[in-house]
């Protein structure tokens, strides 16, 4: 078994042995340039569609957008669960049944983001009514909607082998295919949008095109460069036995990242019925709130593989001090991002819109969520820890807490108080600390368990 590893050492690497902190560090700034490409390449949809077609195109990208990202974070769910078996399996190295994970995860991931995609097609004008979108906005959004649905195979495909390679110990690889991706989508706006005049059809388009390259970059990496899954035929093993087992960790997996995103999904309606300006205006909000919160989403992602292998190795006190180290990391990011952000609002609202009430609007916004950062960056390395020891119920539970919370406060402050915008981050504050009280406790027990068991670090 030794061998084959030490087959991969170019390409995949063992986060069971070696200093922590630098190892979480090298794994996380991959997977943080990753995630701001793939944002960047987003919000450059927003801008140029804000800025270049208008503010009715901008409402109508921004309300599509968490109804696509509720169906990926799904589909990636899949992914995020097999990744944590394939962690194991190599920290413990049973190659055999890695790759038999593998090919099933990959097999059954792909039908299932194929139907749902058809399904996209079909559903999408009573998608966008259930959501109370101005009739104004539904017909450029349902056309952005299905042209991002015809992608979502491509979007499986790239994340899937991208958290394979994860749990091996590569989360370099994939952010040089994301690289490309990001300045292709990127070119692509400013042809079909800029220069053709193509609008949301244009902006939808680009973004299925670059999907599509970062899927084909990262399969011919893989078959050429990672020996450990240069497995030919064994591609078609599909296994019902690991599929059991990959559907108790994806399925539950699935259910916690689609929660999160269905309590956006649902904050998105409040917000729709606030008008085009406040819908605009969240939406630009939103992405510039995603750049803000992504590093520490990736630190607890790193806290996630590292801990897969450590357990599948058995090393239990690695684990508990990669939780640690990887909360102070956290903590530590949140309280900085949001003085940036405090500070710079006004400026980031500047790169997407000239209107001033939709400035406005979502000045009030970022301002406020500013002041939280530090709730999100706790709760997410406590995510980080139990998905990383394969205790999937907990972040599920929590997440549920979390955005039943954050749904029915927002609800309540804007219809009842009418708040108006500030409501949203004052019910985002009330989820947090819901999630925090769901956690803590299950926490501090595992965590007690595991002072008890003395392993090498």
């Amino acid at each position: 078994m030794k061998s084959e590893k030490g087959k991969n050492e170019s390409t995949v690497r063992d986060l069971t042995e070696g200093a922590l902190l630098p190892i979480i560090v090298r794994f996380t700034i991959p997977l943080v340039l990753g995630n701001i490409l793939q944002l960047t390449y987003n919000a450059v949809d927003s801008i140029i569609v804000g800025k270049f077609v208008g503010s009715t195109a901008l409402a109508a990208v921004g309300t599509s957008n968490p109804v696509m990202t509720l169906i990926i974070m799904f589909v990636q769910g899949i992914s995020l669960g097999s990744g944590i078996l394939i962690g194991n399996l190599f920290g413990a190295g049973e190659y055999g049944k890695l790759k038999r994970q593998v090919s099933t995860a990959m097999i059954s991931g792909s039908v299932f983001s194929l139907s749902v995609g058809i399904a996209v097609l079909l559903l999408a004008d009573p998608i966008l009514h259930v959501m109370q979108v101005d009739p104004v906005i539904i017909p450029h959004a349902a056309v952005y909607l299905r042209i991002i649905a015809c992608g979502l195979i491509f979007n499986y495909v790239y994340n899937f082998f991208a958290s394979t390679l994860r749990a091996l110990g590569d989360s370099r690889s994939p952010l040089i295919f994301l690289g490309v991706s990001a300045a292709v989508n990127i070119v692509g706006d400013l042809l079909f949008v800029v220069g053709l005049g193509a609008g949301v059809v244009g902006c939808a388009v680009s973004t299925v095109l670059s999907e599509a390259l970062s899927c084909l970059f990262c399969w011919l990496y893989i078959k050429r460069k990672v020996l450990l899954l240069d497995m030919g035929r064994e591609w078609r093993i599909f296994d019902s036995g690991m599929l059991k087992k990959t559907l108790s960790y994806g399925a539950v997996s699935a259910l916690q990242q689609s929660t999160v995103q269905l309590g956006i999904v649902g904050v998105q309606g409040v917000v729709n019925s606030l008008g085009v300006a406040v819908t605009a205006a969240f939406a630009a909000a939103n992405r510039i709130d995603d750049f803000a919160l992504i590093p520490g989403r990736n630190i607890a992602h790193a806290m996630t593989s590292v801990m897969a292998q450590n357990e599948g190795a058995g090393k239990k006190a690695r684990v508990r001090k990669t939780f640690f180290l990887g909360i102070l990391l956290d903590a530590g990011y949140g309280l900085l991002s949001g003085i940036v952000l405090l500070l710079f609002s006004d400026f980031f609202m500047r790169l997407f819109t000239v209107d001033a009430e939709v400035i406005r609007e979502g000045e009030k916004y970022l301002r406020l969520i500013a002041l939280m950062y530090v709730l999100p960056s706790c709760t997410n390395a406590i995510q980080g820890y139990f998905r990383g020891i394969g205790d999937l119920r907990i972040t599920l539970v929590s997440s549920i807490m979390n955005m039943g919370v954050r749904f029915a406060a927002c609800f309540f402050m804007v219809f009842h108080f009418h708040m108006g915008i500030e409501a949203v981050p004052w019910a985002c504050m009330a989820g947090w600390v819901s999630m925090l009280a769901c956690e803590l406790p299950f926490l501090f027990v595992s965590l007690r368990k595991r002072r008890s068991v003395h392993k090498s670090v």
